[in-house]
């Protein structure tokens, strides 16, 4: 039986080693079918990701609206009794979703026209916005000879390049190009759709947290050894910790800083504050280079109209960013990563150069997990060698290990 066992591990070890060889050849050089049947399995589950993802934020609110109708003693004994658990949580998930409606329904009904006024207005004076710049761009060549010889020079070269582009790729394509912009609206409908349903499984993610998670800690623990099992469950309750802290936390102190630039805004009279309003509340989703992504280009429209207004919001927008770095984001956030300001810009580079803007945002507390498992294991080692964890410890001309040896 022993030895029988032992040819199945090895048939086994054989075939996953071929078909491991098999897929390696076909990703480089063959139909690709790996990464075709990810793209389809990953469009297929995108709604079961969109839900899980907005169960995962409306948790706390959730939990919020619960924990109200159990302060009621008449339903907290109804609950203990097993008979209106269901109820309370139908209920809460409920009033969750009528809350989320009023505040789009305030939003659609209050920013979205104002946001439109600013978009149209800000199409009208295109023109004259552009005869402003040309402005500048003429007067500053003319007080710079040798800045106009070079311009004029590059531009040359600029228009050589386009008209070559023009007529090499974008004229041959320009049906592909028509097939590409179909395409992008039958694919904003496909997520509005993945949305619809995201929204339905959430719903069903909400009413069985609860059975949810016990389900995950069943499958770990008849999948790992009990020693492995402990261990585990302490790794995902970190990480539960840092992206739920860092991500609700990052999106309600984005809110709050969108609706604090929007009434600044308004009451210093600045032009298109809705729409200015809305670029520095989203940008702010991105760590350390948000406030200066949405600050920039706010800045030069806000230039185009008052150059004097401009300075104004610049000020306004350094002192928004001082009361969010040391007042409401510390509240809202903590030390949720515990990561340091380099820590914090290496990972905003590496996510956003894989992944773009969502890479920007997730980056940050996937470094944070990744920084505190590399952390646990330097300092479980240093444990067991009866040496010093904090880093002090091991400055210049200070040898740990040397000390702890016996005199």
């Amino acid at each position: 039986m022993a030895q029988k066992n032992r040819y199945i591990k090895w048939g086994l070890t054989v075939f996953c080693v071929v078909a491991a060889i098999l897929l390696f050849y076909d990703t480089l050089f063959g139909h690709q079918v790996l990464q075709k049947f990810i793209r389809q399995f990953s469009g297929a589950v995108r709604p079961v990701l969109y839900g899980a993802f907005m169960a995962y934020l409306l948790v706390p609110v959730v939990d919020f609206f619960e924990r109200q109708f159990c302060s009621i003693q008449a339903v907290k004994k109804a609950v203990q009794t097993g008979k209106a658990a269901m109820a309370v949580r139908a209920l809460s998930i409920l009033l969750t979703w009528v809350v989320i409606g009023v505040l789009l329904y305030l939003l659609a009904s209050v920013l979205l026209p104002e946001l439109y006024k600013s978009v149209l207005q800000l199409v009208s004076n295109a023109e004259t916005y552009y005869w402003t710049i040309s402005d500048w761009v003429q007067h500053l060549l003319e007080t710079n000879p040798t800045l106009e010889t070079w311009v004029a020079a590059q531009m040359d070269g600029i228009y050589a390049d386009i008209s070559h582009w023009v007529k090499t790729d974008i004229l041959p394509q320009a049906q592909i190009l028509m097939l590409a912009l179909s395409g992008g609206v039958f694919s904003v409908v496909g997520f509005f759709g993945d949305l619809l349903v995201g929204i339905i499984v959430s719903v069903y993610f909400l009413a069985t947290k609860e059975r949810c998670c016990a389900y995950a800690k069943k499958v770990i623990y008849g999948l790992f050894s009990l020693e492995n099992v402990k261990w585990i469950l302490r790794g995902a309750g970190k990480v539960d910790r840092i992206f739920s802290g860092f991500v609700r936390g990052k999106l309600l102190d984005s809110l709050i800083i969108g609706i604090l630039c929007f009434f600044g805004c308004s009451i210093l009279d600045f032009p298109y504050t809705p729409l200015v309003s809305v670029t520095v509340g989203v940008t702010n989703v991105i760590p350390f280079f948000g406030p200066f992504l949405g600050a920039i280009p706010s800045t030069f429209l806000i230039l185009l109209v008052s150059p004097i207004k401009a300075l104004y919001f610049v000020i306004f927008i350094l002192a928004l960013q001082q009361l969010d770095g040391n007042v409401i984001g510390p509240k809202i956030l903590g030390d949720k990563t515990g990561l340091s300001s380099l820590w914090v810009i290496v990972a905003i580079l590496v996510g956003g150069s894989f992944f773009g803007i969502p890479g920007m945002f997730f980056g940050v507390p996937v470094c944070a997990c990744l920084y505190s498992a590399a952390n646990f294991l330097v300092e479980t080692r240093l444990h067991a060698k009866h040496l010093p964890v904090d880093a002090e410890s091991y400055g210049p001309e200070k040898h740990p290990a040397q000390e702890q040896e016996p005199k």
